[in-house]
């Protein structure tokens, strides 16, 4: 799912969740730099001295970042994402041991009953892979649109708008960003808005929109726990030059999102759901923030697989009643149980089988 470019003689590879080095290099930097110029005259780019970074989207929707010299001090470098081609559906993450069957329902339910959410985690984490599969609970009688620095969802709604932000020509213009495509989305009649991943000044209008009717829109953010999104998202507000004060900031965060769905990478390349996490409200200038559902590890085997279970907390949500109002009639009595399913040996595979379908973000 990923191919690692570090110079020319220095090649790692994942596959499955796990890296590895290649056996195979490159004769010299000049011979890179031909793949380098071969790939960039593709998709209409350029990378030379005065431009000597590239983030695109390749032909088969690959996402590649491209450095060279003198950015890249041990030689150019090329990171290529892979996709798959057959977009995965819940049932797959299941298999993969991302979550199981009832955390997969109840986020089902809270998609189709337009609950805001955002789905956070670390580089490599799989957010955009989870992301995809949610959006496709959104039903088809809804319009959505996306806004995305890359082009990468696939989703399958018939009223579907895809939008992709560009980078500047070779003058230095034309640049569209994130942030211009979510204030045009918001004139192009969504029900709901998917950006795939809020890094800076866009943030604040993800939230307006998640406040102004846009309910069920989704992201994603990076941040190691649902406390670091919120934390995170605050930032990034700031970030982009917003003089709101942080009180201000906080109740857009509270009255835009409810749902946090925080995703790891396992040191054994499994991709796994954390937390489900749910925000409550507002305590003085503290968000309130309550888990309802936890992976917790237990230990390692002698092949290096991650062991361990998911456990709801008993916590019942305080969102179950919009889920009844839409006609999403969830049993309370899931959150009362524990270690629903062990992810170890799912299906009879292993550790690292299992994670070869839970490609990273």
């Amino acid at each position: 799912s990923e191919i690692m470019v570090n110079g020319p003689k220095t090649i790692f590879t994942e596959r499955r969740g796990r890296i590895a080095q290649s056996e195979l290099v490159f004769e010299n930097e000049r011979e890179l730099r031909k793949v380098i110029d071969r790939i960039v005259a593709r998709i209409g780019r350029r990378v030379d001295e005065s431009s000597p970074m590239v983030d695109a989207r390749l032909p088969d929707g690959s996402r590649v970042n491209i450095v060279i010299p003198p950015l890249a001090v041990q030689g150019s470098s090329i990171t290529i994402r892979k996709f798959s081609r057959v977009p995965y559906k819940v049932q797959d993450l299941v298999n993969f041991g991302t979550l199981n069957h009832d955390m997969a329902n109840f986020i089902r339910a809270c998609v189709r009953s337009r609950i805001s959410m955002v789905v956070s985690g670390g580089t490599g984490s799989g957010k955009t892979t989870t992301l995809n599969v949610l959006s496709n609970f959104i039903p088809d009688t809804e319009r959505v649109v996306t806004v995305e620095d890359t082009a990468e969802l696939q989703l399958r709604q018939r009223n579907l708008v895809t939008l992709e932000a560009r980078s500047a020509n070779v003058e230095g213009r034309g640049a569209i960003a994130i942030r211009d495509l979510v204030v045009n989305a918001l004139r192009m009649r969504p029900d709901r808005i998917v950006v795939g991943e809020c890094r800076a000044a866009e943030t604040l209008d993800m939230l307006q929109a998640m406040n102004t009717g846009h309910d069920g829109s989704m992201t994603t953010v990076h941040a190691n726990s649902p406390k670091d999104a919120i934390n995170r998202i605050e930032t990034m507000v700031i970030m982009g030059g917003s003089d709101l004060p942080f009180q201000a900031i906080r109740e857009q965060i509270v009255g835009g999102i409810t749902l946090l769905v925080q995703q790891a990478r396992l040191r054994d390349g499994r991709r796994v759901v954390t937390h489900i996490s749910e925000i409550t409200g507002i305590n003085g200038n503290q968000i309130q923030l309550q888990d309802i559902c936890l992976f917790d590890q237990t230990g390692i085997d002698e092949e290096g697989n991650v062991l361990g279970a998911f456990r709801w907390t008993g916590v019942v949500p305080k969102l179950l009643p919009r889920l009844k109002a839409n006609g999403e009639d969830f049993a309370t009595e899931v959150f009362g149980q524990s270690g629903l399913q062990v992810i170890e040996g799912q299906s009879g595979r292993t550790g690292g089988d299992a994670a070869q379908g839970a490609t990273a973000d």
